[in-house]
């Protein structure tokens, strides 16, 4: 995929979220070894009560040669050039998306997405470039995945149709496809499994 066609991707795909926890009422407040922990009197008793953090456990991957362990290696490798980037367009997506419900004409509309895509030129072209063919297919279905949106359709809802064609029909050429879904369960399911052992730190 040329590189131009890599920067308007990731202009267009212009995560973890804190929940408060909802205590019961009967919860009472104490501190240990000057740490703050939580409980609940039953029975005259006070029980310790915590949250526990949803822990995803996956089988040992089994390889049937060197050849598949290196590929797997590679996934690895690619899905970690690719993610970081992924993150900051879901993250600037939002931002955009609310800016821009707070705008009133079509005119500041369109002016404030040329500033958005002229800063993020200048921030990320150079990085971008350096993606290759595989990091770039795989940073398309992470913009799915991060914005709930394909990369086509951001362009579409963005820049028009017409843009969203042009660059659908570049992506053709090299192989790649604007309209790519993340699949989590399916075709995806080793690239989830790799982006959960990045956010808990494993790899």
């Amino acid at each position: 995929m040329g590189k131009r066609t890599f920067r308007f991707i990731f202009i267009a795909g212009l995560f973890y979220t804190l929940n408060a926890t909802a205590w019961p009422q009967d919860t009472v407040k104490m501190e240990y070894g000057g740490y703050p922990v939580y409980g609940r009197i039953v029975d005259g008793d006070t029980v310790m009560i915590s949250n526990i953090r949803e822990a995803n456990i996956y089988p040992r991957q089994q390889f049937d040669s060197r050849r598949d362990l290196r590929q797997y290696e590679r996934l690895i490798y690619n899905v970690k050039k690719a993610y970081p980037y992924a993150l900051i367009a879901g993250e600037m997506f939002r931002e955009v998306e609310k800016d821009l419900a707070g705008m009133n004409t079509e005119k500041e509309r369109k002016e404030y997405i040329k500033q958005v895509e002229k800063d993020l030129k200048d921030r990320f072209e150079g990085e971008l470039t350096k993606l290759t063919i595989t990091q770039g297919r795989i940073l398309i279905k992470l913009v799915d995945r991060e914005t709930r949106h394909t990369s086509y359709d951001l362009v579409k809802e963005l820049r028009g149709s017409f843009q969203a064609f042009f660059w659908q029909a570049i992506a053709r050429i090299f192989g790649s496809n604007l309209k790519s879904r993340y699949d989590p369960a399916g075709e995806d399911y080793l690239i989830e499994e790799i982006i959960i052992m990045i956010d808990v730190g494993m790899i």
